[in-house]
């Protein structure tokens, strides 16, 4: 499995944070290659959410995620068109002045033969910009 791990600090309160990122529906306004967002099922912090991204071509999975309200949210894969397996998760850390550092990490293996440096890279190069996206959306609700 690929993974990897970035953080970034926005200047938000985790409960901002926390608010952006469960607001699911809304990812394809302001992720980059996220075009749909679904929500399968929701219960009190639990929710089972379809995506879909358009990277050369579309692709979908189904994501079980589980939050802890302005701290930290963690995800698995239940399904999809390139993944074979995929978890990981968000961890939110309040700072003194206001803001949050925001920590995310996910692990990946890919259907089929994809060279491990090659999915690695891809999750390399597009973790920092999702994040500064995610950044610039809290910061923008504020």
């Amino acid at each position: 499995m690929a993974a990897a791990t970035h953080s970034i600090v926005i200047d938000a309160p985790p409960e901002s944070v926390y608010a952006v990122i469960t607001d699911f529906e809304s990812y394809p306004s302001f992720v980059p290659n996220q075009v749909g967002a679904t929500i399968l099922e929701q219960s009190t912090n639990t929710w089972r959410v379809e995506f879909e991204l358009s990277v050369a071509k579309r692709l979908r999975y189904v994501l079980e995620l589980a939050g802890t309200p302005d701290e930290a949210i963690r995800w698995q894969l239940v399904s999809g068109d390139m993944m074979k397996e995929m978890a990981g998760g968000w961890r939110l850390d309040a700072l003194p002045d206001g803001k949050t550092h925001a920590h995310y990490d996910i692990d990946v293996a890919l259907k089929g033969f994809v060279p491990r440096s090659i999915s690695r890279a891809l999750i390399e190069r597009t973790l920092p910009a999702n994040m500064a996206a995610f950044k610039r959306e809290v910061e923008r609700r504020r």
